[in-house]
């Protein structure tokens, strides 16, 4: 029996959580499942396994992230914080473990225990500089802008060390326009960008990984044995040209087959090939709808730390899509990065529920009451 407490909680939740939002994450998660019964099947028989084994992992590891993501949006702000607070140091710890023990694949060292620590870091990360730039706008005592300056080092660092440049780079963006938000001055936009368009200048340079995928991407070198250089790439191209406006229907496709990631990272060429361009530009508008509702939630709140926690994850969320689908139309070098809830992936598919949680928790209507009275309770001054 669920007592009189309980019911008043989960109703309290279900007026004051965003239901648009919500309704938008769950229309993904089920188009997802829908989309692995397309992608993943050739995987699987292509590694000897049964038709449906990643369908029944994702399902498996479904069960677990929706659960994540229901409790996390039941956080207060100030528990948001806390946990991302632990997840962040649980997280940079497996990361830096990853470096010594972890098991390489492609040539990075990304895995350990069977999980990628570095998906959980993206959330964690961004919830902490949103807390330590909305500390520093409101109180003149707490260093905000230093620390947040300070955690951009610490969490990349062991990130290119894997080496990791795909995160990397995501962190990085959503940092700095973070830190624009936070109204730096013109001239930390001409440091920042410096340091940026130097960093990637030697990454070109020194890094043979990041180098070979750039030149890779501008001139494609001579196929080998017939095999292009860029076969994954130029392969997602033809799944969207056979695939046309309207798609060979599910289970029809033909490239997928020989598309390797075509569970993970290529997943939208295999949406693009069995039911079409139109189906990809309507799943591209449901990530844009999410991207822009958290951004006009953000705009709305009148909590510092939720205006920018908002804004940081929703960045996350929609860089990362935009991402993964200029790869996958062959507009950007290959990255390795998953398309949210779509993508095959357990570590992926629970970190985005995290950190959907999170932004759940910080997007839910609270009476203006209630934030002057957080706010008085830091010492802090309430918001113009």
């Amino acid at each position: 029996m669920i007592s009189r407490a309980e019911r008043s909680l989960f109703s309290d939740w279900a007026w004051t959580v965003d239901r648009w939002l919500l309704a938008s994450l769950a229309l993904l998660i089920v188009a997802g499942l829908v989309f692995a019964m397309a992608g993943s099947p050739p995987v699987a028989e292509r590694l000897h396994l049964p038709t449906f084994h990643f369908v029944n992992r994702q399902v498996l590891y479904l069960l677990p992230a929706l659960v994540l993501m229901i409790a996390t949006s039941f956080l207060s702000p100030r528990h948001v914080r806390r946990l991302a607070l632990v997840i962040f140091v649980v997280s940079l710890a497996l990361v830096f473990a990853t470096i010594f023990y972890g098991q390489e694949v492609k040539g990075a060292k990304r895995w350990i225990f069977g999980v990628q620590p570095s998906e959980f870091l993206k959330p964690a990360f961004v919830v902490l500089v949103a807390w330590a730039f909305s500390e520093g706008a409101r109180r003149k005592d707490v260093p905000g802008n230093l620390i947040a300056l300070l955690l951009l080092p610490i969490a990349i660092a062991p990130l290119m060390l894997q080496p990791d440049f795909g995160q990397t780079m995501l962190i990085s963006i959503v940092w700095a326009a973070l830190f624009f938000m936070a109204g730096l001055h013109w001239i930390w936009v001409v440091g920042l960008g410096g340091v940026g368009g130097v960093s990637a200048l030697l990454a070109y340079k020194f890094v043979p990984h990041v180098h070979a995928r750039i030149e890779s991407f501008l001139e494609p070198p001579p196929p080998v044995a017939g095999v292009p250089a860029n076969f994954q790439s130029e392969t997602a191209l033809e799944s969207f040209i056979a695939g046309s406006w309207f798609g060979k229907g599910p289970g029809e496709g033909v490239i997928k087959r020989i598309l390797p990631d075509s569970h993970t990272d290529f997943i939208f060429a295999v949406i693009g090939e069995e039911f079409g361009v139109l189906v990809c530009i309507a799943l591209a508008g449901v990530f844009a709808f999410v991207v822009v509702r958290g951004l006009f939630s953000a705009a709305r709140n009148s909590d510092p730390f939720c205006r920018f926690a908002t804004a940081g994850l929703v960045m996350l969320f929609g860089l990362q899509s935009c991402i993964n689908m200029a790869v996958n139309v062959h507009l950007m070098p290959a990255k390795g990065m998953t398309l949210p809830f779509v993508s095959y992936g357990g570590s992926s598919l629970i970190s985005l529920s995290l950190g959907m949680g999170f932004l759940l928790a910080v997007t839910r209507k609270r009476p203006r009451s209630r934030v002057l009275s957080e706010l008085a309770a830091t010492g802090a001054p309430a918001a113009a």
